[in-house]
């Protein structure tokens, strides 16, 4: 594919490496000399020094004949401008990024596919919604539901009390016959390697295992790998940036009781003038002296959101050594995030990588309605829409020529997730969840097109 990227910023970079990774063509636009200089030296691909407002700079990155161009500037506007202009210009797909989630909420009501822009992201917005996911789920380690969670991807490090450990999978399937869940990818403990598992594949200590869960399925999935599903109530956020203002009002909205410490008292005020329900407190939550007089041991959970990722680690150390029962902290060093089980803190978000994945969905073959990463494993999870056309269609899975290094976790029919071995015969319109090695997408591609 033919890819343009307007901003060579955090967000612009990471795409640029993941997609120069695949293979894509890649050109990145920016009016920073530095950034692109650095972008120039570090990936292979076609750099481009101006504003990407310019029609003139439009066309010469080749615009006309240009598969998707993504906007991820530092200003909306600048995003909106730019994907308005390249489709009038020839682009076939564009995708703008934007802080004011208003443009989200109603974007159908608004019509921005009229002007020229086929999808709007917000960083800010998707980390605020992976925070809430991962208190909803917080006995999981990491965690991303499929279709408002008809299914859901759960990861989890498996500890010696969980019923099926030092079994086979085709061995926990005969014992425990009608769960809702079923395993898709293994990292044995103190390796970078990722298996798909198979009948064959034992279940060991200090495995981390991704499942997918249909209703029902995370408790049961809890219970038998001997994890408490922690009641999480009370919430202390640290840091009032956008991550945290949005936080605190989704979490507030939904019953959290939300503590909020911002150091910069006109944004303390603001936020509490703008959010009556949150207790927003000016002081600089870093200090562990004012931890300790906010109540911190009364916390369930803790999310550091400040500007710096070794402060947000810090802080979420320190609120583990205090008892709180789930650390969030956000991390913008891709090093860091690599580490997050290991440094002791339960979930790390990154912007840059939830953004990616957001749009890694467009770069995909066949009718890929959504795909996430596995973090720290060489895999992706990818839901396809099932045409009458598909090579998947009205086929058993058994009788599916499927990539070794690849599964199908789940089905979503009609709204309702189901779990499906090899008997499910799969239909048109069916939305199949598959869990793949980078090195066998393709072929799983081919038999969704």
């Amino acid at each position: 594919m033919k890819i343009i990227i307007a901003g060579a910023g955090e967000v612009g970079f990471h795409l640029a490496k993941l997609l120069s990774y695949e293979s894509q063509e890649i050109t990145l636009i920016d009016t920073n000399k530095d950034s692109l200089a650095y972008a120039d030296t570090q990936l292979d691909i076609k750099v481009i020094k101006g504003d990407a407002t310019s029609i003139a700079i439009l066309k010469e990155a080749r615009v006309n004949n240009n598969d998707l161009l993504i906007a991820v500037t530092a200003s909306e506007t600048t995003n909106i401008t730019v994907c308005v202009l390249a489709k009038q210009l020839g682009s076939k797909r564009t995708i703008a990024r934007i802080s004011n989630t208003e443009f989200i909420n109603h974007k159908d009501e608004v019509g921005f596919t009229k002007f020229g822009i086929d999808e709007l992201i917000s960083p800010e917005a998707l980390a605020a919604s992976e925070i809430e996911l991962s208190l909803k789920q917080s006995s999981f380690e990491d965690n991303y539901e499929f279709e408002d969670g008809a299914l859901t991807m759960a990861r989890l490090t498996l500890s010696k009390k969980a019923s099926f450990v030092g079994k086979t999978v085709k061995e926990a399937a005969q014992i425990f016959p009608e769960i809702h869940f079923v395993p898709i990818a293994i990292q044995r403990a103190g390796t970078q390697y990722t298996l798909i598992p198979r009948g064959d594949t034992e279940f060991k200590e200090g495995d981390s295992v991704v499942f997918i869960t249909s209703e029902g399925g995370g408790g049961e999935l809890c219970k038998l790998s001997g994890k408490a599903n922690q009641d999480i109530k009370n919430v202390m956020i640290l840091g009032g940036s956008q991550i945290g203002y949005k936080s605190a009002k989704y979490l507030s909205n939904k019953g959290y009781n939300i503590k909020l410490l911002e150091k910069n008292k006109e944004r303390a005020f603001d936020i509490a003038d703008e959010l009556p329900d949150v207790l927003v407190i000016n002081s600089d939550g870093r200090n562990v002296n004012i931890l300790d007089e906010e109540n911190i041991c009364d916390m369930d959970a803790f999310i550091a959101v400040g500007d710096n990722s070794e402060t947000n680690i810090m802080s979420c150390l320190v609120a583990k050594s205090k008892g709180v029962k789930k650390s969030i902290a956000l991390v913008e060093n891709m090093d860091y995030f690599e580490l997050s089980h290991s440094i002791g803190i339960d979930t790390l978000i990154n912007k840059k990588l939830l953004a990616a994945n957001n749009i890694f969905r467009y770069i995909r073959k066949g009718e890929v309605v959504a795909m996430t990463k596995l973090s720290n494993m060489n895999a992706e999870l990818l839901e396809f829409e099932v045409k009458a056309t598909s090579v998947v269609c009205n086929k058993r899975i058994r009788h599916i020529d499927f990539p070794r290094s690849a599964i199908i976790g789940g089905v979503i029919r009609e709204g309702v997730g189901l779990i499906a071995l090899g008997s499910f015969r799969i239909q048109e319109g069916d939305r199949v969840v598959v869990c793949s090695l980078l090195r066998s997408i393709k072929g799983v591609e081919k038999l969704f097109l």
